[in-house]
Formats: structure tokens, sequence, C-alpha cells
């Protein structure tokens, strides 16, 4: 009996080849530590078959335990290796064990994860080499686009949930302008100012850097005329890019990640962004958004049988694209405590060198599929990639380019915390489509969606921006009153008049404007319910 297609729930866990057949009938002395070595006791997801010489070994499987998927991994190797169809391998028996899974889909290639695959002679052949009974089936599949560009339910979040320190990375402020976008943030939370869309915060610098506004954050350290212009040059530019449709209401509960279906399977989230790939800093900061809400949201549940929701980032070096150091302590913290909270990350990419090595450091799942070393810099990231693998009898600098494609290097976390030895595998083959789903079929999922009645239509509530507008609308409404009512007693024998008016003025204070009046009467509807910020910057809701 070999193993199933997919990880069963664990109600009715299907044992894999590895426990039903002794190690050392007909196995080789390495083919049978391999078994061994990856022989878990709770359930597990198959990767495929053992390599010895040029051919799969089906009694020799190479299994990654199901809960050890919270321990992070990486998924590498040059393109046409087939690490994408990996990704799909471990995402479609994680979801079929009862996990939640999360893909970000650059390319489109993902998709047909929500299509069963197509038989034929071929592919049963491969299956059977490396111990799997493929079986045709798709994994339930919700699709996800930024803010309804591509096809997707769209997810937006506010400017204010979005944070300003995610804020300042995309729009690549230094330091000190950071910190002014902080006190900007600080002041719109505490006085009740909702930052809904790109144009609220625009609004709301304009008015804190104007003659009438500049006050306000005085007593904080205030806002120099030159950094707000360089903040909002940065906003224009962002907004320029698109960015604009990927704020706004209503803003999208990161909770819906975590539905399982009817029969106890989680739901595979499959966030479309071909038409991104040009915006890698949106991209990142976007996804870290959803990392963040996620961390504060979720309770601690330490080590148990299955994570409840692990990421999949395809060509995960856009993530750390250009990003300040800033920005990737924020990472390297993100995935060292995430684990606890029952979520798993896995990075999909070239080479290892595209992650950042603090992060490189925390992924105990390594699946390595083949590099080319054409040029002395692929030499060396070459014996670099090799030499972050345990030891083993392999010559890793001379496998790792010679792998075929569908083959990889595996060495996971084992049930215990100690990484398995190192083994050449033989991938199995996906149970979806390894095509792109057709556009009707990903469209009929759309349609079908609950979530596509919730968050389907933008929605342009009263925020900053028409609070401001209508403050200026009344402050323009009181002047012109204000010298209609003047205009009939002013004499030519009262030179001082006007001063006398003006020192007035002056002593009633920028609170004494009718117009200000009702813009803080406005912000005062939330008084004490200033807004609370995680440790990330986002915005801590209140459930």
């Amino acid at each position: 009996m070999t193993q199933n297609a997919q990880a069963q729930p664990e109600e009715a866990p299907v044992p894999g080849p590895a426990t039903e057949a002794p190690a050392s009938a007909g196995l080789s002395e390495h083919a049978a530590a391999i078994t061994a070595a990856y022989a878990f006791e709770g359930a597990r997801i198959h990767l495929g078959a053992l390599v010895e010489g040029e051919e799969p070994v089906a009694a020799a499987p190479v299994n990654l335990a199901l809960s050890m998927l919270n321990r992070h991994g990486l998924i590498a190797g040059a393109t046409g290796t087939g690490k994408t169809k990996t990704l799909q391998v471990v995402a479609e028996q994680a979801a079929a064990a009862g996990t939640s899974v999360f893909v970000a889909d650059m390319k489109g290639d993902l998709s047909g994860i929500a299509v069963p695959g197509e038989a034929s002679e071929k592919l049963t052949a491969r299956a059977a080499a490396r111990g799997q009974e493929w079986v045709s089936r798709a994994g339930r599949t919700e699709f996800y686009s930024l803010g309804g560009q591509g096809t997707g339910v769209p997810i937006r979040t506010t400017v204010s949930d979005f944070g300003p320190v995610l804020m300042s990375k995309v729009l690549e402020l230094n330091e000190t302008q950071e910190s002014s976008l902080g006190l900007i943030f600080h002041y719109a939370d505490s006085h009740g100012l909702g930052l809904l869309d790109l144009k609220d915060l625009r609004a709301l610098i304009q008015f804190l850097t104007s003659d009438e506004g500049k006050g306000e954050l005085k007593g904080i350290g205030g806002i120099s005329a030159a950094t707000a212009g360089v903040i909002l040059r940065s906003l224009t530019a962002f907004e320029a890019s698109g960015a604009d449709v990927f704020f706004g209401e209503p803003a999208f509960d990161t909770q819906h990640l975590l539905r399982t279906a009817e029969d106890g399977s989680g739901i595979i989230s499959c966030l479309e962004l071909p038409g991104v790939a040009t915006r890698p800093q949106l991209f990142s900061t976007f996804m870290m958004w959803l990392l963040a809400d996620l961390y504060q949201d979720l309770p601690e549940v330490g080590d148990a049988d299955k994570p409840r929701l692990v990421f999949f980032f395809d060509e995960a070096h856009l993530l750390f694209q250009g990003a300040s150091k800033a920005f990737l302590d924020q990472v390297i913290q993100t995935v060292r405590l995430i684990r606890s909270k029952g979520v798993g990350i896995f990075f999909i990419t070239q080479t290892p060198k595209d992650v950042p090595g603090d992060v490189l450091a925390q992924l105990g799942n390594r699946i390595q599929h083949a590099l080319r070393a054409y040029t002395p810099d692929d030499a060396k990231a070459l014996k670099a990639t090799a030499s972050t693998f345990p030891s083993s009898e392999y010559d890793l600098v001379e496998v790792i380019p010679a792998l075929g494609t569908g083959e990889a290097i595996v060495t996971v976390m084992s049930e215990d915390g100690a990484p398995t030895p190192v083994a050449v595998t033989a991938v199995r083959a996906p149970e979806s489509s390894m095509n792109p789903a057709p556009a009707e079929a990903m469209q009929k999922i759309v349609d079908a969606s609950a979530l596509q009645a919730e968050y389907g239509e933008a929605v342009d509530r009263e925020s900053a921006y028409e609070i401001l507008a209508r403050r200026d609308a009344e402050a323009a409404g009181a002047a012109a009153e204000e010298a209609d009512a003047q205009a009939p007693s002013e004499q030519p024998a009262e030179k001082d008049a006007p001063a006398r008016r003006s020192s007035a003025k002056d002593d009633k204070g920028l609170f004494d404007n009718p117009a200000v009046r009702s813009f803080l009467r406005s912000a005062g509807t939330v008084v004490g319910r200033e807004i609370t910020r995680s440790l990330f910057g986002t915005r801590r809701r209140r459930r």
C-alpha cells in the first residue's frame, strides 16, 4: 500500500508507506536510514521519494511532519526547476489535513490549485515511481485581489489600520520623516479622525502644516514644511502607482483566512497578484500588514498537532527588495514570534541569498531545487547554499547543479526539533491542475463567494478629508459673515479698530473658530476611544 494522495484530516489520518513496510525490506543502508528519519508518528505531508543513482525509490518516502510547518520553510531553485509545483504539493496536502493556507500568486501559476488535475499515463507512472497513488482533486479555494485589481474578492485596508510604520516603508521615508508621519497618525488616532484612504492622509498633512493647524502638534515636536513636502511628494508618487485602490473600506478582516470547509479541510486563500509584480514595495508592505494583523489578533497556542495557517510567499525576494533595516527587523521579529501563534511561513525564491540571513536562520524546513553556476557569482552563491545544509555524505556543490526538474535536496525539522538527514528527493506530483485555472472558472468561484457580497463594493464614508473640507467651507462662511457684520460700523476715525479686532480674534485662539469647533465636535464623537497600535504599528481592533 502506498501513500494516499493527500494528508487526511486528523480524525482519519492515512498512514504513509514509511510506517507500512519494514525499513530493511530490499532497501540499501542509506535508503533505510532515510526512511526511518522521515517516518514521523503524527500526520505528515508526503514530499516524494528518495533518489538513489538516478531513480526514485518508492519504498523510501520523504515526508514533512504537519506539526512542524510552523517552523517555517524555504523552497528555492532556479527558474524552471519545479519549486512552484513543490509549493503546490505542500499547500494542497496541508489544506487537506485541516490547515488553512494562504498563497501569494505573483505570476498566476498557482490558480490551478482550485481545479482538479488532468490524469495521464505519464503522470500516473511518475507518481507511482514516487510512492504516490495519484488522484485528481482540487483544494477548496477562495480567490482574492488587492483592491479589486484582477479576479478575486477585493482586499482593502484603511490607512489607519495600515499604520505609520508600514506606510513609512512603502513611502521610503527616512527616520526623521517616519517620526513626523508617526505624529500625524497619533494626532488622527487621538482626535478620532478616520484615515480611511490616501486622500484623508493628504488632507490631514496639509491641515497640520497650514497656518491654522500647525500649532496642533507644536507641543510634541511639530512638523517642518520641508518634511511635510517630502511626505506629500512620496504620497503623490505612491498614488500614481495605483496604490490608492488598496486603501479604503470595507477593510478586510484577516480572520477570514483562518476558515475551514464543511468537511474539515482548510480553505486555500489565493491572492492573485500578476498586475502587482512591477510594484514590489507595495506587495511586500501589504503582505507584512497581513502578518502583523494576524500576529496581534491570534492567541498563543504553542506547539500543536497542526498549524492554524501557513503562508506561502512566491517570489519572496520581492518582500525584501529595497527594504530598510527597520523593516527587516520587523520581518525578523514577525518570523520569530508568529510561530507560537500557530502560523507557518514558507518563502519561495531562487536562491537562499534572496532572504536576509536572520530570517533564513528561522527556516527549519528546506527544499532546494537545482541552481546553475554560470558565473563566478553563481558559483559563490552555490557554495553558500550548500554550506547551509547539515553535513551529509553528499557533495552538495556537485549535486545541486545536477538535479533534474522536480528533484530537490530536502532537510526538514523532525518531531523532536532536530534537522533530518539530507535526502535527494524526487518530488511528488500535485493533484490539482499544474496549469493556471481558466478565467471563467476563477470568476465563477468569486461570484459564488459569500465574501464577495461583503467586500465586493468599495464604501466611502465621512472621514478626515470630508471633515477638513467642511471645516474650510465653514471657515470661509464665518469670515464672510464677520465681514458683512462689521462693514456698516466701520468709521474713518476708528483707525485702531482693525488692530483691536485682530487682537481680539487672536485672543480667542484657534479653538474659538466656529469651523474648528465643528471640526472638533466631529472628532469628539470618539474621544476616549483613541486608537492603540500593535508592535508593528498596525491598529489593534476591539472585537
